[in-house]
């Protein structure tokens, strides 16, 4: 953990080491609790930090509460203005991963408690990942992606994560850097928190909202603009696995992962096995309008010190 002076719990500014739950809480025997993680990007020609598409993580983090059945759900305007006190109480200036809990906090409470709900975030230094040259050597999981009839992967559940954790610990220890789950129907899902996206015949393509995905804040950005930078829209729909060793480029998008290009899967070089030509615009103007280089979509960036 970086050496923060403060967090914030229960939308007041605490110092990092009061920031404490209890070992008994629901949230901590049963992942009782959903998150966001959102990016804050620092522009120094600017002197401004700039909050991506803040809002679409709330609402998405409104409705992880919703599907939890969670008895109090945070307003956007309470979460938005809790996030924005803690990074100014910490004086961050530079790039940042804000993580936001929302979490069951009865005392020794049972798997069915849907209250008290708290509040926690970290904002802690954080540079990018897919940046560059760097790209990712992935193998197709063993492990089938987890259902939406089993536990809804369209919402940031806590618990959803132990999926990609086995998936991506198992491509470790095999000699990978990353992986790509299927869905058990054989199916491409997506990356442990990241999806994915594929290039055949120059069209982007990426599996569909009914692939097992998550409802991705960064995917949905890129489908956007897409037609706006690059004249092609993204196609959605079903992949198949063989599909991954055909295309000429690869990469996964998500809040942590950014844009990072994927080399090769399986021992199949994607493509060249280098950075593609799309992938790397692509990349180009994401980290413009994140930044807010680009004057374009200003209402996706939500400044955090008015400069």
């Amino acid at each position: 953990m970086s050496d923060v002076k403060y967090m914030s719990l229960d939308g007041k500014v605490v110092p990092a080491a009061d920031a404490r739950i209890h070992i008994l809480s629901p949230a901590v025997k049963y992942a009782t609790n959903v998150f966001e993680g959102i990016r804050g990007y620092w522009n120094q020609a600017r002197n401004e930090m700039f909050l991506f598409r803040l809002t679409e993580h709330l609402e998405r983090m409104r409705f992880s509460m919703k599907v939890m059945r969670f008895a109090e759900r945070f307003t956007v305007e309470r979460m938005r203005d809790a996030i924005l006190e803690l990074i100014r109480a910490n004086g961050t200036r530079e790039d940042t991963y804000v993580r936001l809990y929302a979490f069951v906090d009865e005392p020794d409470g049972e798997m069915t408690a849907t209250g008290p709900v708290r509040m926690a975030i970290a904002a802690t230094p954080r540079g990018g990942r897919g940046r560059g040259n760097k790209g990712a050597h992935c193998a197709v999981s063993s492990w089938a992606r987890i259902a939406d009839h089993s536990l809804p992967p369209r919402i940031k559940c806590v618990a959803n994560y132990n999926n990609s954790r086995l998936a991506w610990m198992q491509a470790k220890a095999d000699g990978y850097d990353n992986v790509i789950l299927l869905t058990a129907a054989g199916k491409v899902s997506e990356g442990p928190g990241a999806c994915v996206v594929l290039v055949r015949d120059g069209v982007p393509i990426t599996p569909s909202l009914t692939s097992d995905i998550l409802e991705s804040v960064t995917r949905r950005t890129l489908i956007e603009i897409f037609p706006e930078t690059f004249d092609r829209a993204v196609v959605e729909r079903d992949v198949g696995r063989s599909e991954l060793y055909a295309a000429e480029e690869a990469f996964f998008c998500g809040t942590g992962h950014e844009i990072l290009p994927i080399f090769s899967i399986d021992r199949h070089p994607v493509g060249s096995g280098e950075l593609g030509h799309l992938t790397m615009a692509v990349q180009k103007r994401y980290f413009s309008l994140v930044r807010g280089e680009s004057d374009d979509h200003a209402e996706w960036r939500t400044p955090v010190y008015g400069g």
